[in-house]
């Protein structure tokens, strides 16, 4: 689905990616885990072709076999979520237009852009089945942080895509928009669809993902299954602290020890 090889990528003038290389394959889940500017961002960004890879022979991303790839295609194949898009969002907008512009890739509503009603009523059974049903017309900017990202998700699978990629997805939430956040995210897993997100809370790992790529300063440190990757010692030596790692039917947690 997804394969960089020997990609460099700079973003504001610092190289953030010196000649990395990484597939993920159809229906693979996976996490991306790392520290603060360790570059799980800008990764996500040349995957979702918001930023492009430095041009060098014999570098390439491919998505989905090929290189160069139609952006709208590319967004009925792939829902994005991410803290920056929630940010960013056009403050006005209402609940159900929130959801309905992810039919046309937009950051809000438009005049030349208006859904049929087929389109409308899919927005619509998608909020109720990520409990949002909420006063439709409500603005975006009223919202809460967790209905925020509820709607957000929404919005990524208007096109019933192939894979979600979550970018810290429990990042400004509580305790119980979390734990709502996970459950949906197992719940799109257990349709047999692949996920990508980046974090650096294990506890956020859901059970349905079993790959763990690891990544600092811009380099793959490690990538293998989840068992063999989420360790006292990998973990210790990327965050450079001692760290102690548990795990409870699928579920991961660390702590200082």
């Amino acid at each position: 689905m997804i394969e960089l090889n020997q990609v460099s990528a700079i973003q504001q003038q610092t190289q953030v990616f010196n000649q990395v290389s990484l597939k993920i394959g159809y229906n693979e889940r996976v996490a991306i885990l790392g520290p603060n500017g360790a570059g799980k961002s800008t990764l996500l960004k040349l995957i979702n072709r918001e930023i492009y890879p430095v041009e060098r022979a014999g570098s390439y991303l491919k998505l989905f076999g090929n290189e160069t790839v139609n952006l709208w295609a590319l967004r009925s194949k792939i829902g994005f979520v991410s803290q920056d898009m929630q940010e960013d969002y056009t403050p006005y907008t209402s609940a159900l237009d929130v959801v309905t512009s992810g039919f046309f890739g937009s950051m809000g509503t438009h005049a030349h852009l208006q859904p049929s009603d087929d389109q409308v009523a899919l927005a619509r059974t998608l909020m109720k089945q990520l409990c949002m049903d909420i006063d439709e017309q409500r603005m975006f900017q009223r919202l809460s942080t967790g209905q925020k990202r509820r709607l957000l998700l929404a919005r990524a699978r208007v096109h019933h895509p192939q894979a979600l990629i979550l970018d810290e997805p429990t990042s400004g939430l509580d305790m119980g928009a979390s734990l709502g956040l996970l459950s949906l995210m197992r719940n799109f897993c257990g349709e047999g669809r692949a996920m990508i997100i980046t974090t650096h809370h294990i506890d956020e790992i859901i059970p349905e993902i079993d790959r763990v790529i690891l990544i600092n300063q811009g380099q793959l440190i490690d990538d293998g299954p989840k068992n063999e990757i989420l360790t006292s010692e990998k973990l210790s030596d990327l965050y450079q602290t001692s760290l102690q790692v548990s795990q409870n039917d699928g579920w991961y947690r660390c702590w200082h020890g």
